[in-house]
């Protein structure tokens, strides 16, 4: 289970340096508002990653790891409705928060099969 927390770390990690600087290049005007609620909710992500790989108890923080990933999802869409990021630039970060998504979940069904054992 440890290598699986490190290997969501690592993609999360991966993903902050992807889209960090395309949030720079928002505009001005959304800096401060969609911007800034992507870059919170990639960092709530990668604390709750930090926090997962800590704790002994994980079904908590790995749900709010999977909402924040959904949070995550929704958000990349507006930004892509708006043409803030290209399409191009959505289908890349999507491809990796996807990713994400399927590591958490597998990292869920495997701390609920074992609670269930």
């Amino acid at each position: 289970m440890a290598s699986d927390d490190l290997m969501v770390l690592q993609k999360v990690q991966d993903m902050m340096i992807y889209g960090y600087p395309i949030l720079a290049r928002f505009p001005k005007v959304e800096k401060f508002s969609l911007a800034a609620a992507i870059r919170n909710n990639i960092d709530e992500l990668l604390e709750l990653t930090i926090a997962a790989e800590k704790r002994y108890m994980k079904k908590t923080t790995l749900e709010n790891m999977d909402i924040a990933n959904e949070k995550l999802k929704k958000y990349l869409r507006v930004a892509m409705e708006l043409k803030y990021i290209s399409f191009h630039s959505y289908e890349v970060w999507t491809a990796k928060q996807v990713e994400i998504g399927k590591m958490i979940g597998g990292l869920i069904k495997s701390v609920n099969d074992r609670s269930k054992s």
